[in-house]
């Protein structure tokens, strides 16, 4: 057995318009910017799944334009979680994934279910969406991850909920929405919001020989106490994990130096 998880860190999407210059290379045919974009990152957070369905077509040409062991998280669809009764999404969750994500194959990294800020925990009805989410679609092995906003998941309940269906929780780097540290689930995944403009890497170097710091214990299968955890009295299983870093939000401009910085140090 590993005594490691893999790490890879990525951006969000890879069409940003001031990336053209400070990150494709002048000239850089848009038709090839995925293609750039994997050969220097090792994922990619795909945020147009978010809010439009994509052809089993569109999923095996990103996989046919990047590099083996590249993975691409997917967001979910908005139709999914942005939702008064989360127990009602099972046909949107069906729609989804039966979009031709499998297209993706060896290629398909974990699922994002993203959340509202205004979304406020109901153990009773976010229990009943966590059983909507499958561990397998078309022979391929699912990972889900969680993205919640709101203050009250800040609960033991939450957290117990996620470990019992093998669900991860996002560690979400911002100061507008809560980190709940927990490497409760299959994979652990942070999403980093506070990229500056004035850092020519997005974090200054300290931050990210944390964040690499964390990654790596994160991949040992510990969790460390880099953050306060919302969590039962009784550990999380300390097994190998593979873990992510995204770079997404904050100064986006900054976000792919960001990345390879975080690259160039592990």
């Amino acid at each position: 057995m590993s005594t490691s998880g893999g790490i890879r860190v990525g951006i969000g999407g890879w069409t940003f318009e001031p990336w053209r210059g400070t990150f494709f290379p002048d000239k850089w045919s848009k038709a090839r910017e995925l293609d750039y974009a994997a050969s220097k990152l090792s994922a990619i957070e795909v945020n147009c799944t978010y809010y439009a369905s994509q052809k089993p077509a569109t999923f095996a040409k990103w996989a046919a334009a990047t590099p083996e062991g590249f993975l691409f998280s997917l967001k979910a669809s908005r139709f999914c979680t942005n939702r008064r009764v989360l127990a009602e999404a099972g046909e949107s969750v069906e729609r989804f994934l039966s979009q031709g994500i499998a297209e993706l194959g060896d290629k398909l990294g974990p699922i994002l279910w993203q959340f509202m800020p205004t979304k406020a925990f109901d153990a009773e009805d976010f229990g009943a969406f966590l059983k909507l989410l499958p561990d397998m679609r078309d022979g391929l092995p699912l990972s889900h991850v969680v993205d919640v906003r709101h203050d009250s998941f800040r609960d033991p309940a939450f957290v117990a909920l996620c470990r019992a269906a093998g669900v991860s929780i996002a560690h979400t780097h911002s100061e507008d929405y809560p980190m709940i540290g927990d490497a409760s689930g299959p994979v652990s995944y942070a999403r980093l919001m506070q990229t500056r403009e004035e850092e020519t890497t997005g974090y200054p170097a300290g931050e990210i020989a944390r964040w690499v710091d964390v990654a790596k214990g994160w991949a040992r299968g510990e969790t460390g106490d880099a953050f306060p955890l919302a969590a039962p009295d009784h550990p999380a299983p300390l097994i190998p994990r593979d873990a992510y870093l995204f770079y997404i939000s904050g100064a986006k401009v900054r976000a792919p130096q960001a990345a390879m910085a975080t690259i160039a140090r592990l």
